[in-house]
């Protein structure tokens, strides 16, 4: 069985600086599991990498689909598995590194269900009645179906509450019940789980930075030519952080320093309930990164844990 290193943690905790890093001293290539960088023509608020960045490693799944495309579980877990493959038979190592837990998990415990249920009437209809009624509307009526899952989706992400009724609606069986009975089949890799960690106040702090470093770099810009190529809030993409904070403001519902301010706020939000995620998640060995200061220090942490799974470098 191929080992594969997954990367996980908050967004910018440094997930993808430490990737290339990584792959550089392990002869390794690079698997995204971001939900937003998958699109192209979105970098800014994405905080992809551009090619001076990655330093000469190859990476999968980014800039794969346009921002209108549709874009599921089942695809990532497909295309991930496939480039994972790719890159075991050239002799390299696969990091798959990423914050979206949905894709990850869909890996690390072998997610199935996703694979055939699609019905876009029954999608849209619920989308229009989370605008229309509120999003705690639809997310009672998870609830009533399905508490476990209700339980562990926030009442905001609305493409996970719907996709759960979606689920429950073809199979009459909770999305829960399905998570768990895909979990008994084991995945056909050796997934090793390394998490990033950091004092909250401090990655509040980077994500503050990283927002303002966005706007400086061009986000409201670059915002404006997604609008300017047809893409507007009906664009999946364009719901995500980021955009939908910018388009708010392009449409005069707010100031810039207001959807500034909110996109912080949101980020942070979102940051917090990648941890809680992640923390369920069996058999990581978590780094506390701002306690061992370097990337030097992290690297050589990352070294001596590897080598207990035969990976010497």
């Amino acid at each position: 069985m191929d080992n594969v290193i997954v990367i996980i943690g908050p967004t910018a905790s440094g997930k993808t600086k430490l990737s290339i890093e990584l792959a550089k001293i392990i002869n390794g290539e690079i698997v995204s599991a971001d939900s937003m960088q998958i699109y192209k023509y979105m970098d800014i608020g994405t905080a992809k990498p551009d090619e001076k960045e990655r330093e000469g490693i190859k990476h999968y799944l980014i800039d794969e689909v346009y921002p209108d495309e549709e874009f599921s579980v089942a695809r990532f877990k497909e295309l991930a598995l496939k480039h994972i493959n790719e890159i075991t038979k050239k002799g390299k190592v696969p990091i798959v590194a990423g914050g979206t837990g949905l894709y990850v998990n869909s890996l690390i415990y072998n997610f199935e269900f996703s694979d055939t249920i699609c019905d876009w009437d029954l999608r849209n209809k619920l989308a229009k009645e989370a605008q229309e009624k509120g999003n705690e509307y639809i997310h009672n009526k998870l609830k009533a179906i399905d508490p476990v899952a209700a339980k562990k989706i926030h009442k905001n992400n609305v493409k996970r509450i719907i996709r759960a009724i979606e689920v429950y609606t073809y199979t009459n069986k909770p999305i829960s019940v399905h998570q768990e009975e895909s979990r008994r089949n084991p995945p056909e890799h050796n997934f090793i789980l390394i998490g990033i960690s950091m004092e909250r106040q401090k990655l509040y702090d980077r994500i503050n930075k990283r927002v303002d470093l966005m706007i400086e770099k061009g986000l409201v810009e670059e915002v404006e030519k997604l609008v300017e190529m047809g893409y507007d809030r009906s664009t999946i993409a364009m719901q995500g952080l980021g955009y939908k904070e910018i388009l708010a403001y392009l449409k005069k519902e707010m100031t810039l320093d207001e959807a500034i301010e909110i996109l912080k706020r949101d980020t942070r939000r979102y940051a917090k309930r990648q941890i809680t995620w992640f923390k369920k998640f069996e058999n990581v060995y978590w780094l506390k990164v701002d306690e061992l200061a370097s990337q030097e220090k992290i690297l050589k942490n990352i070294k001596y844990h590897l080598a207990t799974y035969g990976i010497f470098l």
